[in-house]
């Protein structure tokens, strides 16, 4: 890198105190053309900041030479007092002498290729300053602190142990080698793919962590989703009448159980009409529902023998909710219970307007996201791009250790690149446009 960048590394507004930070090689003389004599590297000074033979503001002035800073880079930050004009004025100076704006994660990118972090560590980065609860703390801290990169980097070193023993075979075939050396890599390839395999199936946990469990309340018109929507996040989110399909797009509403974050969504009600805008409604109530995590069905138990007939789009672990139970008669809602509990359904039974009961459906929900986010291990996956790579190194993992596989040199070649998929996820290989689409994402300043 050849120019020196700048950029604020707090939100824009009224605030005690602002952050700028400046990296590249010009920091220096920047520093001491704003503050005169520079600050010891690492320590904290107060200094007065001018430029243009005006004072600026009163400033801590912190220092850190290359390779000991988070680019790696020569760096320096200006905490100042957070008024709109007193960060305008800074960063006008810095322009004005030669300094160029930050693009979007460009800080990070530059920590990325001075070898400060890898890519999956930048990606926690990011997650980091997005973390919204406990949860995705954890996860992105984790992230940060190379958790993922460690178990991809322990995988890429089983590759490459089970690589040579293949390349030995193939290169010399004539030396006094250990009888079918090349056989001796399966044990530890399918022991590999086993654990990829489980990789995978876990592999949804760390998406919804990061960006949101999805429960979805669906049913017909005026079966109480909207009221049920109300109690869960405790205001008045969705309007409520008896008019039926009052609901007409889909409402997402986050909250946060047991640490997580949880998307929960009103959806129009399913029926069918010859009104325009509500069919449009229902065919987004499907599809939100498709791909939800967790579906409720509200069906009014007061009219539950006539309630809408839960469709073939019922799947197992749906949870079926007897709306309005305290005026429900008891002997249809213990049918029905006993109906849907054997086709794989939870069964509640909740009257929306209680308030004990929401609180009961709180506990419950919170309940099920922590079972179902919760896990012994960092998950091995957090976002789309790793879960990509980890399908594509499993893809030709299997084709090593099929029957195409038996023939020593093919296997080597695949063994090889599924080492180098698993080292696009770390960024050890990757072309420019991934790492464009990584760091794009990032906020200015960081």
């Amino acid at each position: 890198m050849t120019d020196t960048i700048f950029a604020p590394a707090t939100a824009a507004g009224r605030a005690a105190v602002a952050v700028v930070r400046v990296s590249g090689p010009a920091t220096l003389s920047v520093v001491e053309s704003l503050v005169g004599r520079a600050p010891t590297p690492r320590t904290a000074a107060l200094r007065t900041l001018r430029h243009g033979g005006m004072e600026l503001d009163e400033a801590l002035v912190l220092r850190f030479e290359a390779p000991a800073s988070y680019t790696g880079e020569d760096s320096a930050e200006f905490h100042v007092h957070g008024g709109r004009a007193v960060v305008e004025a800074l960063l006008a100076a810095l322009s004005d002498l030669g300094l160029r704006l930050a693009e979007p994660g460009e800080f990070t990118r530059r920590a990325f290729e001075n070898g400060k972090l890898d890519l999956a560590q930048a990606e926690g980065v990011a997650d980091l300053i997005d973390a919204e609860t406990e949860a995705q703390r954890k996860q992105a801290l984790g992230q940060v602190g190379g958790a993922l990169s460690q178990r991809y980097d322990r995988w890429r070193d089983l590759l490459i142990q089970s690589l040579a023993m293949l390349e030995a075979a193939v290169d010399f075939p004539d030396e006094d080698l250990p009888e079918e050396v090349a056989e001796r890599a399966r044990p530890g390839l399918r022991t590999l793919s086993a654990e990829l395999d489980a990789a995978l199936a876990d592999v949804e946990r760390g998406r919804r962590v990061r960006d949101g469990f999805r429960i979805a309340l669906v049913g017909a018109p005026n079966a109480g989703k909207s009221t049920l929507l109300n109690g869960l996040v405790e205001r008045e989110a969705a309007i409520v009448t008896d008019t039926p399909g009052t609901t007409r797009d889909v409402i997402e509403v986050p909250l946060v159980l047991a640490g997580y974050k949880v998307l929960v969504a009103d959806t129009a009600g399913l029926r069918e009409t010859a009104d325009a805008i509500e069919a449009e409604g229902v065919r987004r109530a499907r599809a939100w529902a498709e791909e939800a995590d967790l579906r409720l069905w509200v069906v009014d138990g007061f009219h539950v023998k006539h309630a809408v007939k839960l469709e073939e789009a019922v799947r197992l672990g749906d949870w079926l909710v007897l709306n309005k139970a305290d005026i429900a008669e008891g002997s249809a809602l213990d049918q029905a219970e006993a109906l849907w509990s054997g086709e794989g359904l939870k069964v509640l039974r909740l009257s929306a307007h209680s308030v004990e009961a929401m609180s009961d459906m709180r506990e419950a929900l919170s309940s099920h996201v922590a079972d179902a986010l919760s896990g012994a291990e960092f998950p091995a996956a957090t976002r789309l791009r790793h879960a990509e790579r980890l399908r594509e190194a499993q893809g030709y993992l299997a084709r090593a250790l099929s029957e195409v596989g038996l023939e020593v040199e093919l296997a080597a070649e695949d063994v090889r690149l599924a080492a180098r998929a698993l080292e696009k996820i770390t960024g050890r290989v990757d072309p420019e446009d991934v790492l464009g689409r990584v760091f794009s994402t990032f906020c200015i300043g960081k």
